[in-house]
């Protein structure tokens, strides 16, 4: 495989240049081809590849990649062809002539590794010549060798990937990394660079604390940095360790080096001059900042080498002293001439934020500096600050700034000093390398603190309520603590007795609380230094309608401009009391948004903001906002229609919390109003199951509010739900239950709403005369109330149904009548999906020419209207019409277009049918092997149906 390389990606390590294959295996597993990323597919799929890549130019059996793959457990059927297909699916959607690479051999496959670059191959290459280096000397050159051959790595070797053969691959690829560390450590040794070569062994000795290589490097460096007595006690740690865990003595090897560290034979340890000792200003660094938890990756972010001023900023109580002290802590060595830490007080109910010339003068005393004569002009001050530390390399500690302000006058002068920042703000106005923003810890971080603070014994006992009691804390730090401190101090509590005290949102800010520390305490501060306007804007979000917005739902609680809004959002981002998950969304914390509602009893009523959500449902709807007859008379909207109501829907996340906190503030009838608009958006996108749930929480309300549609028009939306998901049983029992109110009722219109409803169902399920004679009298009754979006329904069912039926013509004629239905309504969701069932009937017929229009027009409608379902529909008939006439390379892009559009949310028919059309027109271009594909593809989803489903395909 090539080897050439000119760019550079994560870590320094360089990638393969130009229109080229390039793969990493060195971490999780990606692909490049022509330096763009590639789609590899799902896990399974990843491994198979690799079983070819890392053996090239060797054929493989289709029995040994089944044994490469899943080892002693395969699966009934492998599917070994239809993961080569994906594959090269994969690599020709990026660009590769894929079956060159992925090649098909009598016997099995083999992947032709000629021109291919792989970063475990380009390792090998660097690492052989820094070797070489090594052994002439070149000891500056066999260092940056190995440096540059270990930034291959990323991780885990192969991440997540299953199967004997990856984890073969993974031992091989992690002892390599071993080997690169200890080459790289020697030279560094033998350079005199203790310093770097003691936090590179001492990293990999803590994930192979056995391993006595490593521990003979790290007591040479040791030794070499003057830490004689830490030699010598790393010697006896892995002394007493072998012998208690393994029974065993060091080896020969390890015990020269201890010989060699008592005689202080540099010599023999092959150690550069080492420097004399410099003393250090002070360390100030605090000690008691508690356990630092579930922060690794921050930690070694932020200890990483590169960044000379890093800031920690977070939601308060999220633990950023005890990182940024911790940090220092590790960057201590690296740093001999001293550790300083200044509480800058910026948020503190006790004391003013610290001015910046009391804090330089107190710097320069630490430094040694008599700043007796120096004036207090900061000014002045910062250069005499930034003059003594010019030459040093020291580790200073800002915790709590309060402003960009306060924390530049205060930063040192020169490179080799690191700083690391606090605050509970994000402060946009200063320049820094690193920033850090803390959020709550994972689930497992935060049950393991809580465990540890009261106790494992009796944390084992009660697992399931740790993490309720961790979840209810929001996985907070400081709410941890406090929680933990009370368990402590209440022996008689259970971990379940304190999550019942605090599941209550009144109460559970003033049970986190404990002496001194409160969660409550923590917000307040924060709030109270935020202007009027924000701080209004705070408590107006207490009763956002569902975890997640945008600033559309604040302008419309407050009253204001969407760019006002936007500004005081972002205003809350920086004081950490709103988080940005995307571009455009906020959210709050748990515990955050627990504060905010407590404050928000005289804000603006919820309503206001529950309008944003039924604007957008209605106007995502294919009625239209002005389609429904009861609830909110339309006004200005903020959507423009059905595209643009649907795109912000789609990033407004789970709906049935905007129905369930409409309930909880004591609006049904928003609830109600919501869930029926939604219905129609919801299916379109495939969300069958979220539309069932949030009809089922607005219908339980249908008996509180005054608008009396709704206890008709909920049932009809879980009848049209229910026949999505393919249960026509409960969607007829839906649709009949409506029916039966609506006739009671006297509600003309929520009749032939009804009749439509069950008309659809039957038209599916069976019996056909019956669906007939039911459509009929919708399409009569739609009529008479004049609304035309259910006349379009009845007659495009009973269209349905004359196709069933064999009467062609008569389909044909109800689709023509939908059209000019569809087409006066201005509704381009009705008219594509008219289009594709004319079309679809052209088809059947043998009219492939007059099929293929109104298929192109579907297309093009659904890709408008986002309609996922109908895209899949559309682009396969469309496929087979142009197949039928002769086009069979558009008919080919057609189908994988099909097939590339489908989602598992879908029908598993839609895939069949879009399989066997496929394998259809490869079969056609005499392309047999990629079609038995296919229809072998086609067969395996039918073989995964239940019986009843298989036999109705069939």
């Amino acid at each position: 495989m090539s080897s050439g390389a000119v760019r550079t990606g994560r870590g320094g390590a360089e990638r393969e240049p130009g229109s080229r294959l390039e793969f990493a295996v060195l971490g999780p597993v990606r692909g490049w081809y022509g330096g763009q990323p590639l789609e590899l597919g799902p896990v399974l799929r990843t491994t198979m590849l690799v079983a070819l890549l890392l053996r090239p130019d060797v054929t493989v059996s289709r029995a040994e990649l089944v044994d490469r793959v899943w080892g002693e457990r395969p699966p009934e059927s492998d599917g070994v062809p239809g993961y080569i297909y994906q594959l090269r699916k994969s690599l020709a959607a990026g660009g590769a002539d894929a079956k060159s690479v992925l090649r098909t051999d009598p016997g099995g496959y083999r992947f032709a590794g000629a021109g291919v670059g792989v970063d475990a191959v380009r390792v090998e290459e660097i690492a052989a010549r820094a070797k070489k280096a090594a052994g002439t000397g070149a000891l500056a050159a066999a260092a940056e060798g190995y440096g540059q051959a270990l930034a291959f790595y990323e991780g885990v070797p192969l991440a997540g990937l299953p199967g004997p053969f990856a984890e073969r691959e993974r031992r091989r690829f992690a002892e390599r990394r071993v080997g690169l560390v200890e080459g790289r450590t020697d030279a560094l040794i033998r350079l005199g660079d203790y310093a770097s070569a003691i936090s590179e062994v001492s990293a990999l000795l803590a994930e192979h604390p056995d391993r006595e290589p490593l521990t003979g490097l790290l007591m040479r460096a040791l030794y070499g940095a003057g830490r004689q007595s830490d030699a010598l006690g790393t010697w006896r740690e892995f002394r007493v360790r072998m012998r208690d865990e393994l029974g065993l003595e060091p080896s020969e090897d390890l015990r020269r080096v201890h010989e060699a560290v008592l005689r202080g034979d540099d010599g023999a340890l092959g150690v550069a001059a080492r420097p004399a000792a410099v003393p250090r200003i002070r360390d100030e660094l605090p000690h008691d900042v508690g356990e630092l938890a579930g922060r690794d990756d921050e930690l070694a972010r932020l200890a990483a080498p590169g960044s000379a001023v890093s800031a920690v900023d977070g939601v308060p109580g999220a633990g950023k002293t005890a990182l940024a002290v911790r940090a220092a802590q590790l960057l201590r060595e690296e740093h001999p001439d001293g550790c300083l830490f200044v509480g800058l007080h910026g948020h503190s109910t006790s004391r003013a934020p610290l001015a910046p010339v009391r804090v330089v003068r107190r710097l320069l005393r630490s430094a040694g500096v008599n700043d007796q004569n120096i004036p207090d002009d900061l000014d002045e001050l910062s250069a005499n600050w930034r003059a003594a530390t010019a030459p040093l390399r020291l580790v200073l500690v800002l915790d709590d700034a309060v402003s960009a302000e306060q924390v530049r006058p205060l930063l040192p002068g020169g490179t080799g000093s690191r700083v690391l920042i606090t605050s509970r703000r994000r402060l946009p106005g200063l320049d820094v390398e690193r920033r850090i923003s803390l959020g709550p810890l994972t689930s497992d971080a935060a049950a393991g603190l809580l465990s540890r603070i009261v106790g494992p014994a009796r944390a084992s006992q009660e697992r399931e309520a740790v993490r309720e009691l961790a979840s209810l804390c929001g996985r907070l730090p400081l709410a941890l603590r406090i929680a933990g401190a009370r368990l402590q101090n209440r022996p008689m509590w259970t971990f379940r007795d304190l999550a019942d005290r605090l599941a209550d949102d009144t109460s559970r800010l003033g049970e986190l609380t404990a002496e001194e520390r409160s969660v409550e305490a923590a917000f307040r501060l924060s709030y109270d230094q935020l202007p009027a306007d924000t701080q209004r804007a705070f408590r107006t979000l207490g009763r956002a309608p569902a975890p997640e917005f945008d600033e559309l739902v604040l302008a419309a609680m407050l009253g204001c401009s969407r760019r006002a809004a936007e500004s005081v959002l972002e205003d809350l981002v920086d004081a950490n009391l709103v988080q940005a998950p995307a571009a455009g969304r906020y959210r709050m914390h748990d515990l955050v948004a627990v504060y905010a509602r407590r404050l928000a009893a005289d804000e603006p009523d919820v309503a206001s903001g529950l309008g944003v959500y039924l604007h957008a449902c209605r106007a995502a709807s294919e009625w239209g906002e002005p389609g429904f007859p009861s609830g909110p008379v339309p006004t200005d909207s903020p959507f423009s229609g059905l595209v643009d109501a649907s795109a912000w829907l789609d990033e407004a996340g789970d709906l049935v919390e905007v129905v369930s906190s409409a309930v909880a503030a004591g609006h049904p009838d928003y609830a109600c109003w919501i869930a029926e608009g939604a219905v129609d958006y919801l299916v379109r996108r495939i969300r069958y199951r979220e539309c069932v749930a949030l009809l089922e929480v607005a219908l339980s309300e249908a008996d509180n509010v005054a608008d009396r549609r709704m206890a008709t028009a909920l049932r009809f939306g879980l009848g049209w739900a229910h026949l999505a998901l393919g249960d026509s049983v409960q969607a007829r029992q839906w649709c009949e239950d409506g029916l039966r109110i609506s006739r009671e009722n006297g509600d003309r219109r929520e009749t032939a709403r009804g009749l439509c409803g069950l008309g659809m169902v039957t038209m599916l399920a069976g019996p056909l005369d019956e669906a007939e004679q039911v459509l009929t009298e919708a399409r009569t009754l739609a009529a008479e109330v004049a609304d035309s979006w259910l006349v379009e329904r009845a007659v495009s069912g009973l269209g349905y149904v004359y196709f069933k039926q064999g009467e062609y013509e008569r389909s044909l004629a109800c689709f023509a009548e939908s059209r000019e239905v569809a087409v006066s309504t201005g509704n381009p969701a009705m008219l594509g999906r008219v289009s594709s069932h004319i079309g679809s009937v052209r088809l059947h017929l043998g009219r492939p020419a007059e099929a293929a229009e109104p298929l192109r027009e579907a297309v093009e409608l659904a890709e408008r209207v986002d309609d996922r379902l109908l895209l899949v529909s559309s682009l396969s008939r469309l496929g087979s019409a142009e197949q039928e006439l002769g086009s069979l390379d558009l008919a080919l892009s057609y189908h994988l277009r099909a097939l590339g559009a489908l989602t598992d949310q879908m029908s598993p028919w839609a895939e069949i049918e879009v399989r066997n059309r496929l394998g259809a027109c490869r079969q056609t271009r005499g392309e047999e092997e990629a079609a038995r594909e296919q229809f072998d593809l086609a067969a395996a989803v039918v073989a995964g149906l239940d019986q009843q489903s298989a036999s109705e395909i069939t």
